[in-house]
Parts: C-alpha cells; sequence; structure tokens
C-alpha cells in the first residue's frame, strides 16, 4: 500500500487565549506580556513553543503550552489594565492538527481556497477546511490548522481523508 501524501496528527497540551484590544494603543505592551512581536495582517510570529497570530484588526491568538497559560493570561490583563480589552481562556474550544509530509499543501488545497504551496512562512489565514472554520499556517516542513472542538472529529477525518495515498493534486 502507497504511503498517505501527509501525515497528520491532532495536538494536544496546547493552550490558546484570545486577546481583543485596540492594538495600536496597546500592542507594545500585550508583546512584551506574550514574549512575542505583534504579528503583521494576516501574520503569525512565534519563538518554537509559542505563537501569536493576527485574527482581526482587533484580535490576536496567543498559543502556548497548556501550563503557562494561566500566568500568561495573568500577565496580559495586567498589561492591558486600563485598556478596553478582552483576555479569554480558549484552549478548551479549539483543536488543532499538524499537517506534515511531501505533499502536505496538496492536503490543505484539497479542502481550503488557499494555494498552501505559495503561502510563505510567517502568513496565517482565516479561512474554511470544507464546512468548518478554519486557522492555517505554515509550519516546518507542513501546516497547522486549528479548527473549533465542536468540529474537531469532522476535521481531523477530512484531513484524514484528503492525505489518502495516490490523491495528488495534478503536478505544477
Amino acid at each position: 500500500m502507497a504511503d498517505p501524501m501527509a501525515t497528520v496528527t491532532r495536538q494536544t497540551g496546547l493552550g490558546m487565549i484570545t486577546i481583543r484590544a485596540d492594538l495600536d494603543r496597546a500592542g507594545d505592551a500585550i508583546a512584551e506580556a506574550a514574549g512575542l512581536a505583534i504579528p503583521d495582517v494576516t501574520g503569525i510570529t512565534g519563538d518554537g513553543s509559542r505563537a501569536l497570530g493576527w485574527m482581526s484588526p482587533d484580535e490576536l491568538l496567543l498559543i502556548l503550552p497548556v501550563s503557562e497559560v494561566a500566568e500568561a493570561r495573568q500577565a496580559l490583563e495586567q498589561a492591558l489594565t486600563g485598556e478596553h480589552g478582552l483576555v479569554v481562556d480558549m484552549s478548551n474550544a479549539r483543536a488543532v492538527f499538524d499537517v506534515t509530509g511531501p505533499h502536505a499543501a496538496d492536503v490543505i488545497a484539497k479542502l481550503a481556497p488557499v494555494d498552501a504551496a505559495a503561502m510563505p512562512e510567517g502568513h496565517l489565514r482565516r479561512t474554511r477546511a470544507a464546512q468548518t472554520a478554519a486557522a492555517i499556517w505554515r509550519q516546518g516542513d507542513g501546516f497547522r490548522v486549528i479548527g473549533f472542538r465542536s468540529t474537531a472529529d469532522y476535521l481531523g477525518l477530512i484531513l484524514q481523508n484528503a492525505a489518502i495515498p495516490g490523491s495528488q493534486l495534478a503536478p505544477r
């Protein structure tokens, strides 16, 4: 039997904090508290164990080890003292999958209106994977995909099906 086009792995142990604030006013304080630079529009920054993604003009998503969530949330709340903002632990509301391997871009391209092969490092795309909302970015030799926990089984299944051996897209 042929090898799958890519390996799809559900990630656990990750925490996620949604940060809503005026990024022009509070961006420096958020960056200091998160320990990461504020990403450009549709960008994501990271240091290996943490990532900070641009979700909308006033929203960021901090992804970090679940063991660091409480401390990071407290630091972010302190950083936003005096600002109109929101810091919420969303760890249990999301599911995370890594899609890795030589044809990972084809797996993503089958499900989302994204030219995954041309997606640059540091770019986050909010889109749909088939019928569910997703955020996708390049990571290592593949992609990280985040969706809602309520659709995790579906998202995992469509990613696995898109990686079935022999189902590559036409050669480029």
